[in-house]
């Protein structure tokens, strides 16, 4: 919980990793140029106070995660999306046992997604059904640009991605998270274009897309599709380190969002470990809307905070609110 100024704020951080980058786990090149990007964004667009040495940021393990989210960053529940990454890394980016074991040891603090890959057709589908029963999945993490073989991609509206999602259907996984971002190296940057968010959120209605990034940098793109499809919603993983480095494009960032969406599809994330939530949490509660810019965009409201910060991730995954740090409810007349 953040406390400030008299308010509380329920924190969840809806997009967190735990990683594991070091040289011995790299496969080739690519897994070293996939973490100096990750790297190069943790280096622009964080405070100086809060870089991190580049060891320090190739792997953090399961006790520094807890430390950062939830002794020190305010957290009060966070949610693993994990990205595979087979070709890029031995035993893969995302550390599924390590991950799966500390959301074991703290169940009431932690959620585990998985990922899939349709790409690997009748095999996949039914790892994907094992995945749901063990690790009791509410959601997924998909990367349409990861590589496989000599694909360097794949689209939510190719037919087996459908297969995928009608399992996801049937098994109770109603949460979709979809990496539509800026590219990373090596990564095509095309293969994480938002135009096959349209058609999957139009034929899986009873299914929540959640677009990470909320596409950037094809913000106008994805508002587009989101202000037509009730169920597609923004996280700001990526987009909110901005107010750091330009507040006046996160303005614009958020001030589009909640125009197009308004507040009850818009879900916080630090993106850890390329940020910890501290800082982030802190400088989104102050956060203004500059003046010379309200007549386009209106100030953020305590409420749209809250909701932005929390609330709307803990009603996505039915996570229990304590008393108090909901909204207050209007006076019955």
């Amino acid at each position: 919980m953040y406390s400030k100024d008299g308010e509380n704020y329920f924190i969840v951080d809806a997009h967190v990793a735990l990683w594991d980058a070091r040289r011995e786990n790299q496969r080739n090149i690519h897994g070293k140029q996939f973490i100096d990007c990750f790297y190069d964004y943790h280096r622009n667009l964080s405070p100086a106070s809060e870089l991190w040495p580049y060891e320090d940021f190739l792997y953090q393990g399961g006790e520094r995660l807890m430390k950062d989210l939830f002794t020190d960053g305010y957290v009060d529940h966070a949610i693993f999306q994990p990205a595979h990454l087979g070709a890029f890394y031995n035993t893969g980016f995302g550390q599924t046992e390590e991950a799966f074991a500390l959301t074991r040891k703290h169940p009431g603090m932690l959620t585990y997604n998985h990922c899939f890959d349709p790409r690997f057709e009748e095999a996949g589908l039914k790892q994907l059904r094992e995945d749901a029963a063990r690790f009791g999945l509410k959601g997924v993490k998909l990367y349409t640009a990861e590589w496989k073989g000599d694909s360097r991609g794949y689209k939510l509206s190719d037919p087996w991605t459908y297969r995928y999602l009608d399992a996801c259907r049937e098994l109770g996984i109603k949460n979709i998270h979809v990496h539509k971002g800026p590219t990373i190296r090596p990564l095509d940057r095309d293969a994480f274009d938002v135009a096959d968010v349209d058609a999957a959120a139009s034929d899986f209605t009873d299914l929540n897309f959640v677009v990470e990034h909320c596409g950037l940098p094809r913000l106008e793109d994805f508002c587009w599709i989101a202000t037509q499809e009730p169920n597609v919603h923004a996280g700001l993983a990526v987009a909110i380190p901005f107010m750091h480095t330009r507040p006046r494009y996160f303005a614009q960032i958020i001030g589009e969002l909640l125009y197009w969406l308004d507040e009850d599809r818009i879900q916080f994330s630090s993106d850890y470990a390329l940020w910890t939530p501290r800082w982030i949490v802190e400088q989104f509660v102050d956060f203004r809307i500059p003046d010379d810019m309200t007549g386009e965009y209106p100030q953020l409201t305590v409420a749209q905070k809250k909701k932005i910060l929390g609330l709307n991730a803990a009603a996505m995954y039915d996570i229990e609110v304590p008393a108090g740090l909901g909204l207050a409810e209007p006076a019955v007349v």
